[in-house]
């Protein structure tokens, strides 16, 4: 069985979603610190996805003679 890897776009929309369950107080605190802790690695995860095609740009525009510092905030 093989598992699909998650995309920075599904794991956008777990981060967005998670948010909004903390944010309506309809959770325990328990709840809502696991939730908050799947957010964290959430984080992380989208994080590194940026860095790494930050990098791939980096070195694509180093490829045409130009590298140009294209940062994502």
């Amino acid at each position: 069985m093989s598992e699909k890897k998650q995309t920075y776009e599904e794991a956008l929309i777990k981060l967005e979603k998670i948010i909004e369950e903390i944010e309506s107080n309809e959770i325990t605190l328990d709840e809502s610190l696991k939730k908050y802790q799947t957010g964290i690695g959430l984080i992380k995860f989208c994080q590194e996805k940026l860095s790494e095609v930050e990098q791939k740009i980096k070195i694509l525009d180093s490829d045409t003679g130009t590298l140009k510092d294209f940062t994502i905030e």
